[in-house]
């Protein structure tokens, strides 16, 4: 991306982060366990290719990108809101959107450096499998994200400061079931959250169309880390576990408070204070933020990391509750709804194919 493009210093996204991982070869070659296979097979069969899939022909208004009511705005209804005219609003949302969708960007590139640091680092050669698929996943959801900033927003900010002080623990820690809990539970199951918020709410349909794919992949991607760990945590002593737990703690904090987007404000020019404090008070953005856990909780309780510090925790935050939620039938239903988006794709096409056809004029050849 030229720099240009960003919002804020492009330098602002570009970081080291050392490493010390241990890589571990497997020469088990025979069949592992039947579920990390399963989910093999279907990296396989799910690959899809970003520029045949999504109708990149379609125009998006920057001033209403993802075409949500207003109501939606974090700072509707905010004195600062009430004070804006029509443009400024334009100007918020595509501001709100571009940081959206950078972070969604940033992130998958935390992800895929995550997924080929797991390929060298699980044990088990049926888990070196799937994580090689999401390799190539990650790869196609940074070239989509990246896409429609530089496309379609033509704006991008740089990286969250919390975001990225999570995946700088996460890529440093040499322990590959760190690298799991921080970003197949932890950093992808809240984006699947955010995604779906977009998938069912947006009517901009490429992004609407993007988010559903890319959630289809990484419905997956979460439960090949909750397979992995589900089976790994029972052998952890009680103060691993604990360490754990404390970090999941951390970080849930630290994720609450990035989606209040202070880069957006301090470069808009608004009250960014008035902006700041006025979401914290918000009903709409608490329950946004409360169903952004919605996936994070049930499988931290599945895995085994719900204890007592960990409840309470989630209590104060007003998520508890989640931890009931059934996670297979949520990874079917985002399975479902892509493949509903995608067979309308194809009949649409092959509609207009078919359509072209029968008004084609047919060439008489002269005698």
């Amino acid at each position: 991306m030229s720099k240009r493009l960003y919002a804020l210093p492009v330098d602002q996204t570009k970081w080291h982060v050392p490493g010390g991982n241990t890589t571990i070869f497997d020469w088990e070659y025979d069949e592992g366990r039947d579920r990390l296979l399963s989910l093999y097979e279907k990296g396989k069969e799910k690959q899809w290719n970003a520029s045949d899939r999504l109708d990149w022909s379609i125009d998006v208004d920057v001033n209403d990108p993802m075409g949500v009511p207003e109501q939606t705005i974090a700072i509707y209804g905010s004195r600062v809101w009430d004070r804006l005219g029509p443009r400024e609003r334009g100007t918020v949302r595509h501001h709100l959107a571009a940081w959206q969708f950078s972070q969604f960007l940033h992130g998958e590139q935390g992800a895929l450096i995550c997924s080929s640091k797991i390929v060298s680092t699980v044990p088990g050669l049926d888990a070196k499998f799937y994580a090689a698929t999401q390799v190539m996943d990650e790869a196609r959801h940074m070239e989509v994200y990246s896409r429609y900033l530089r496309e379609k927003l033509e704006l991008a900010y740089p990286i969250n400061p919390g975001l990225k002080s999570l995946l700088d623990d996460v890529i440093s820690d040499s322990r590959w079931d760190m690298t799991y809990l921080g970003m197949q539970v932890l950093i992808e199951g809240l984006a699947l959250a955010a995604f779906g918020l977009i998938r069912d709410n947006a009517t901009e349909p490429l992004a609407q169309a993007l988010n559903t794919y890319v959630m289809q992949d990484e419905a997956r991607h979460v439960a090949f880390g909750r397979l992995a760990l589900r089976e790994f945590y029972p052998e952890l002593t009680r103060s691993e576990l604990a360490e754990r737990e404390e970090f999941c703690i951390e970080a849930c904090h630290m994720m609450q408070e990035r989606f209040v987007g202070e880069e957006v404000w301090r470069n808009l020019d608004v009250d960014a204070d008035e902006c700041m404090d006025y979401m914290r008070g918000s009903e709409h953005f608490r329950l946004f933020r409360t169903h952004l856990f919605s996936r994070i909780v049930p499988t931290l309780s599945d895995i085994g990391l719900f204890g007592d510090k960990m409840r309470a925790t989630f209590a104060d935050m007003g998520i508890i509750g989640y931890e009931k939620h059934d996670l297979d039938g949520l990874i079917d239903q985002d399975e479902r709804i892509a493949g509903d988006l995608d067979r309308a794709r194809i009949e649409q096409v092959e509609g207009a194919i078919a359509a072209g056809a029968d008004d084609e004029t047919p060439i008489r050849s002269t005698p």
